[in-house]
């Protein structure tokens, strides 16, 4: 380990804001975040073993330790808090599947003390002879969405290496080489601009809904309904290219249009002009890694970013899906800089964050691919979402498209909720019908099929 590996550094933003929810709910699991990957068919019990070692020792941020003195929390890497990966065997139970998930489910639900606890579990669970798990679990303290998904691809690449002899490919880049290039980007004239952008944003109607750190009141069993879009592939595909845009950013189109259109929730902020548009504030999971090191690095580098949706129900789909699609565009332009210092420039107190909702979330990830196996990843986890949550599953082709929603029954009355559950999937599939294109989108919310 190199002398710059083994010194103290501060918390990133992002850290920082899941060390203080550490602090404010203590004993409770609250940003536990693990996959379980289910492998099935000729799989190499020995190569899988040695791949997920390998891609632990690669992810450094496993390692981390974190210490809190008088000028707040530190971070270092601990070697003894690498986690060794654990075999179980449940070929022999009746239901080895239903068996391997309850003991991973109680384990996510676990607090987690940051402090004293090492950070990751990592297992591999035979459930037969053709038939395993690989969980790998941690904390969004070190970990975001994506870089679970670059553990697994990494991991079935070195899987192929070690079954077949072939190169194992580069290794995960370091964690302090993310650390060293924000601090040049916070540093630049860059940053400075980002956040006037920012500035400028938030300085519009309506104002961005606040919390208190510590405030949140996380329900025990959020309502929640999942329901399969795959029938929607072919007609997404199809007005995303005559669209001239990405599928993921017409399904982030159309459903903040819904949102602003539809949504009522006790979280979400509204203004309505005299002309009737309307305008909301929509929260959007920016990955904040292209064209950065942390492209190939396992950490926790997803931002969170406020998206000023504006929506006329008397506009056409496709002019209501363009003007936000540019919008999307130029908030990506400035989508580095962190919503944390979005927060403070805003005057956010020490002891204040954002209310995220409602939070839209399109992932279109590619899954990772065993050689000889059928793969199937289970995801046990996200950690807790604030107020209204969509979110849209799929592949980088759109295959396997499912929804999830989420919310706070506190702030979603239970009849709304079931509403919204009706009316979202069929808003989406009426605005990506062939002749919707011209039509105005608020019609689209009144036809009987959406009531």
């Amino acid at each position: 380990m190199t002398k710059y590996q083994r010194a103290e550094y501060k918390l990133t933003l992002a850290q920082l804001d899941f060390w203080e929810e550490f602090r404010l709910h203590p004993g409770e699991a609250v940003s536990t975040v693990a996959h379980a990957v289910e492998l099935r068919g000729a799989v190499d019990a020995d190569a899988l073993a040695r791949a997920i070692t390998q891609v632990v020792a690669e992810t450094d941020v496993l390692s981390l330790r974190f210490t809190e003195g008088d000028e707040g929390p530190r971070q270092q890497l601990d070697p003894t808090r690498r986690p060794e990966l654990r075999h179980l065997d449940f070929s022999v139970r009746p239901d080895p599947m239903a068996d391997a998930m309850a003991m991973m489910q109680a384990d996510v639900e676990a607090p987690l003390d940051l402090v004293n606890q090492p950070l990751s579990q990592q297992w591999l669970i035979r459930l037969g002879a053709d038939r395993f798990v690989w969980y790998n679990r941690g904390h969004h303290i070190v970990l975001d969405g994506y870089a679970m998904g670059l553990m697994e691809t990494r991991c079935a690449q070195l899987y192929a290496a070690h079954r077949d002899g072939l190169p194992t490919g580069e290794p995960l880049t370091s964690f302090f080489a993310y650390l060293t290039e924000e601090g040049d980007y916070r540093a630049s004239p860059r940053h400075a601009k980002d956040g006037q952008h920012w500035t400028d944003i938030l300085s519009a109607p309506p104002a961005p809904k606040v919390l208190q750190k510590g405030s949140e009141d996380y329900p025990a069993s959020p309502m929640c309904h999942e329901e399969s879009l795959v029938d929607l592939r072919p007609s997404l595909l199809a007005r995303a290219s005559e669209l001239g845009i990405g599928w993921p950013d017409l399904l982030t189109a159309l459903c903040s249009a819904w949102a602003a259109l539809e949504l009522r929730d006790h979280s979400a902020a509204r203004v309505q002009d005299s002309a009737g548009r309307v305008t909301m504030p929509i929260w959007l999971p920016y990955m904040s890694r292209m064209g950065s090191v942390a492209i190939r690095i396992p950490a926790l580098v997803v931002n969170i970013l406020p998206f000023d949706a504006s929506v006329a129900a008397t506009e056409s789909v496709a002019q209501t899906v363009t003007q936000l699609a540019g919008r999307l565009r130029k908030l990506r332009r400035h989508g580095r800089y962190r919503i944390e210092q979005i927060g403070f420039d805003y005057g956010l107190g020490a002891s204040q964050r954002f209310f995220f909702s409602p939070l839209i979330n399109v992932l279109p990830f590619e899954p990772a691919r065993f050689d000889g196996t059928e793969t199937q990843r289970h995801v046990l986890s996200n950690g807790p979402g604030d107020g209204f949550n969509i979110t849209i599953r799929g592949d980088g082709e759109a295959n396997g498209l499912d929804l999830c929603l989420e919310a706070d029954p506190v702030l979603t009355p239970p009849a709304d909720f079931t509403r919204h559950a009706v009316t979202l999937p069929a808003f989406l599939r009426a605005a990506l019908a062939l002749d919707a294109g011209e039509r105005p989108i608020g019609a689209l919310l009144t036809q009987p099929e959406t009531v």
